[in-house]
């Protein structure tokens, strides 16, 4: 049963990671409330920036800059490029450096194209800038990971699925936002739409920056302290904790070995031996940790405290079925996403010429806006179904379902005239819920999957759905007007991809920890 008391108190947490067990969301003053608020509002003004050209881009961009839609279906296709290289990145520069400055760098990094938009002038300057401001859709990595790193197994699937979908909603509300402030500073101020544009580009950049500024100052890396001292951290626990008689080596790369205090075995030397708890279990549990047996405690600080990458150890997490899993179903969802995200508005100009691009860019917005309820429906239900199975395995259902539905309504969407209002609305509302939710079941399925290397199973995973954002925009691009035909060939990919990877397992056979 929900206690909603558990929105504002102090949350339980895990002894040995100090991830809480609930998430206090509405109480910005506890540690694990703040990180959570600056996790989704970080990414939903990345996204929002992220995505501000395509509300002005098929009219009065278009109209300035002298575009023709094939420039227009570019500079979206351009947009996703930068992201997908980032996202690659983003992943193992998280476990090297940390979540929160991985985070700051993209946003910072993304905000000066941004605030540069005012230098365009014509179509090779677009899809120059569109690029670099790619580099904000990055940002989506370390939101992930940092949430990851806050928040416990129980209830790490709601987090990172609230955090994903109220910011992924800031593509939605950019559809309100920039024509707002651009109406506004051509009536309110006066300028030409050639000058107001441009100067609306400024408001995103100053958000942005205050936004990063303030997280850096007074938020932590981890919940206990610095990245660099994780691992110290834990051991530390587990001593306080009174657990002995294995190793708990501190990882410098991915493949570093556990051992235990067996006979026979080697007795570690100078600062190995430093890592060696040899105690029985000692002492009660604190006030507000939570009460886990002795090897779940060991199994986390061995297999589910993150590892500096190198991409020898990498290269078999990136390689695996598991991560294959996460990739390929991300690569459906949200490449879906973001390739109806770029043409939402236009489709609706194209068909429903009487709403003009501020209206046509208002019902896109509904599309992005969905995610504020559906992505977290989707890691919700999908945390709940591991509460009560106590199964990775219904998590791996779940998302699978969810997908292979919304491949059912985009081919419906590819069938149906999309001349008519409320059926057309209907079905995009209907598939924005499965495909949403699935993303959220996702993104509460990937900190199981090698949770030693999260970083690196974020990165491949949310760089793999960029990669689906562009590919889809690709066969937008060469079928013109011709949405519709789109969305069935979408469905069907999807249908087929979730079909494929339905029979892998959710965690390798022998993982340690995730479970």
């Amino acid at each position: 049963m929900f206690d909603p008391t558990t929105l504002w108190r102090a949350p339980v947490v895990n002894p040995v990671n100090r991830k809480a067990r609930s998430i206090p969301g509405l109480n910005p003053v506890n540690m694990y409330g703040r990180v959570f608020f600056f996790a989704w509002f970080g990414f939903f003004v990345a996204f929002w920036s992220w995505y501000a050209f395509p509300p002005l881009l098929t009219l009065t961009i278009s109209k300035d800059l002298k575009l023709s839609k094939t420039d227009v279906s570019n500079s979206n296709i351009i947009a996703l490029v930068a992201t997908l290289l980032v996202r690659l990145v983003a992943g193992p520069a998280c476990d090297r450096f940390g979540p929160r400055y991985t985070f700051a760098a993209c946003l910072l990094c993304g905000s000066l194209p941004t605030v540069l938009a005012g230098a365009v002038t014509n179509a090779k300057g677009l899809l120059a800038l569109r690029f670099f401001v790619g580099i904000l859709g990055g940002s989506f990595v370390p939101c992930q990971v940092w949430s990851t790193g806050f928040f416990d197994k129980n209830i790490v699937g709601t987090s990172n699925a609230f955090t994903a979908g109220f910011g992924n909603a800031g593509g939605g509300i950019t559809y309100f936002l920039m024509p707002a402030i651009f109406d506004s500073l051509v009536s309110r101020q006066h300028l030409t739409p050639h000058v107001a544009w441009r100067v609306s580009f400024v408001v995103p950049f100053i958000v942005i920056v205050a936004v990063t500024i303030t997280f850096l100052l007074i938020c932590p890396d981890t919940p206990t302290g610095k990245w660099s001292e994780r691992h110290l951290a834990a051991q530390q626990n587990l001593a306080g904790h009174g657990i002995t008689g294995d190793v708990v080596e501190v990882p410098g790369e991915i493949t570093d070995k556990k051992g235990s205090l067996e006979s026979g075995s080697p007795k570690p030397t100078g600062a190995d031996s430093k890592l060696v708890f040899d105690a029985k279990r000692a002492g009660s549990v604190d006030d507000g940790e939570a009460q886990i047996g002795e090897q779940q405690m060991l199994d986390t600080a061995r297999g589910e405290i993150v590892r500096k990458p190198t991409w020898k150890e990498a290269r078999p997490v990136i390689f695996s079925l598991q991560t294959l899993v996460t990739c390929g179903c991300y690569f459906c969802t949200f490449g879906a996403e973001l390739a109806i995200n770029s043409i939402l508005g236009a489709y609706y100009l194209e068909n429903f010429k009487s709403l003009g691009q501020t209206g046509s860019g208002r019902w896109a917005a509904m599309f992005g806006l969905l995610n504020i309820v559906f992505r977290p429906m989707g890691g919700l239900i999908s945390d709940a179904i591991y509460r009560r199975t106590g199964s990775v395995w219904g998590k791996k259902f779940l998302l699978h379902g969810l997908s292979i539905v919304t491949g059912v309504f985009q081919i419906a969407i590819g069938l149906t005239n999309p001349k008519e209002h409320s059926k057309m609305f209907g079905l995009i509302a209907g598939m924005a819920f499965f495909l949403e939710a699935g993303n959220g079941a996702n993104f509460s399925l990937v900190p199981h999957v090698h949770p030693y290397a999260n970083g690196i199973v974020s990165g491949c995973t949310g760089g793999i759905g960029n990669l689906g954002g562009i590919i889809f925009a690709i066969i937008f691009r060469y079928n013109g007007t011709d949405y519709a035909k789109v969305f069935w060939i979408i469905g069907i990919i999807t249908i087929a991809i979730n079909l494929s990877l339905s029979w892998i397992r959710p965690i390798p056979k022998g993982q340690i920890g995730g479970r």
